[in-house]
């Protein structure tokens, strides 16, 4: 207890490294805070059109959330490259870096594509049985879908500014495409200003729109200003084995955890798809209220990463090692203070809705459930995410989190829906036991110090 209590006074006295973190972790945390309101706007919005419109699009985007892990994936694995070679100095290699990342990330978006615009209606049957769910599913996907090839590239070159320590212009970009995303939300979901009425659909035609316009405010921005990722195409692509193998060993087993991860997170869905349209409507909104907060931590375990990233590819092992026990500290301060604000704040953020009681209820009940959990996952995001990963332990972080979701996630989640016909909240408190699994594990292999690796001095 001595000992954490003088850590702790060192971690606020340490001006530089609450200084770095601050500068990475609040604008990744401002922006997706800004991407969670629009998701909260969109929800408001679509919500007066009824339950079935919510689980509806709320099913639609579980597709997304498999893609857009696919892409996290690319881009964490990326990262964790570029942060190091940024510690070291090495331009070109960052660079060749960004350009395996976009092919990667650009073929990954057209296998989402295909089957997304092709055949909505059998992508949504995976996710529910609720024919008006479907239906409206199917209008909203086939237009959403084309929105996947500009966010995986926006991921790509955001991760790649961070490594670079430059985050502020990519919260400006989405400050911008949320704006229009909103406005044009209003107009073509109710039909304003002479614009169709096409109610789910309008939403998926914002968020298209936003979306070009997001990506082409970031690549004009990055060849503008001439910055270290700036190049043509000789310096993104022509990689040389090594270098490939470098980066797919370190890469690999991230995309391969992020996917896995999210196909399990995804058959969540599916158990909540076949307890009612109320049900999915509540964990929807349940999820979105709780996004607000997880994207703090989000911002932390970014920071994390590239601050460890850097320092590992200087050569500082010890200051990595006393950054990353900082960081610990400060994730726990962080969680206390969001875990009590959410308690406290959950029934003014619930009464912005329009929905029933007994869907208010299920979704307060949701939302103490996670409380409870907050720790542990917390935990879980800066160590797997920024402690592990920084130091190139992408392997052990696939298995905590393959093995948290399909040992215990999965299973309970269908044994709670479909077995034992649990209420919602229930269902979701078996769901996140797998969080206390890989905060226990998780933290046996911290205590390891396999992730200390300078990783521009390997391959």
């Amino acid at each position: 207890m001595r000992q954490l209590i003088t850590c702790t006074k060192e971690m606020l006295r340490d001006r530089r490294f609450l200084k770095k973190a601050l500068m990475i972790a609040c604008p990744v945390a401002l922006q997706g805070m800004l991407n969670t309101v629009v998701n909260m706007v969109d929800t408001l919005m679509i919500g007066g059109l009824g339950s079935s419109a919510i689980a509806a699009v709320g099913l639609a985007n579980k597709y997304f959330f498999v893609f857009n892990l696919l892409v996290f994936g690319i881009v964490s694995g990326a990262g964790i490259l570029a942060a190091q070679f940024w510690g070291n100095g090495d331009v070109k290699s960052i660079r060749k870096v960004l350009g395996l990342s976009v092919l990667l990330a650009a073929a990954g978006a057209f296998v989402f594509v295909l089957p997304g615009f092709l055949w909505p209606h059998h992508v949504m049957r995976i996710f529910t049985t609720s024919e008006s769910s479907i239906e409206l599913g199917v209008k909203y996907l086939r237009i959403a879908v084309l929105t996947y090839p500009f966010i995986a590239l926006t991921n790509v070159y955001v991760a790649m500014l961070r490594a670079v320590n430059r985050v502020v212009y990519p919260v400006a970009c989405s400050c911008i495409a949320i704006a229009v995303n909103v406005a044009l939300n209003y107009v073509l979901i109710f039909g304003k200003f002479g614009a169709p009425e096409m109610g789910v659909a309008g939403a998926a035609c914002a968020t298209l729109i936003a979306r070009c316009i997001e990506v082409s405010l970031i690549l004009l921005y990055v060849y503008g200003k001439r910055l270290p990722l700036a190049c043509g195409f000789k310096g993104l692509f022509g990689w040389k084995g090594d270098f490939i193998r470098r980066f797919l060993g370190t890469s690999a087993p991230v995309i391969a955890n992020e996917f896995m991860w999210g196909l399990g997170t995804t058959l969540y869905s599916l158990a909540y798809g076949r307890m009612g349209d109320d049900a999915v409507a509540a964990i929807t909104i349940a999820t979105t209220i709780q996004d607000i907060f997880v994207v703090l931590f989000q911002g932390l375990s970014a920071a994390t990463a590239v601050i460890l990233g850097n320092e590992l590819g200087a050569g500082k092992l010890k200051r990595a090692e006393k950054y990353a026990t900082q960081f610990f500290i400060l994730q726990f301060m962080v969680t206390m203070a969001a875990d009590l604000l959410m308690v406290a704040g959950r029934w003014k953020i619930i009464g912005i809705y329009t929905i029933t009681p007994e869907v208010a209820m299920d979704i307060n009940l949701c939302l103490l459930v996670f409380a409870l959990y907050m720790p542990a996952k917390m935990f879980n995001y800066v160590n797997v995410v920024g402690v592990l990963r920084s130091g190139g332990d992408t392997k052990m972080c696939l298995f905590l989190d393959t093995s948290g979701v399909w040992l215990f996630g999965v299973p309970l989640a269908f044994l709670g829906a479909l077995v034992w016909k649990l209420p919602i909240y229930l269902v979701y408190a078996l769901v996140l036991f797998e969080e206390v699994y890989k905060m226990v594990l998780g933290y046996w292999r911290y205590r390891q110090k396999k992730w200390l690796r300078n990783l521009t001095l390997e391959g």
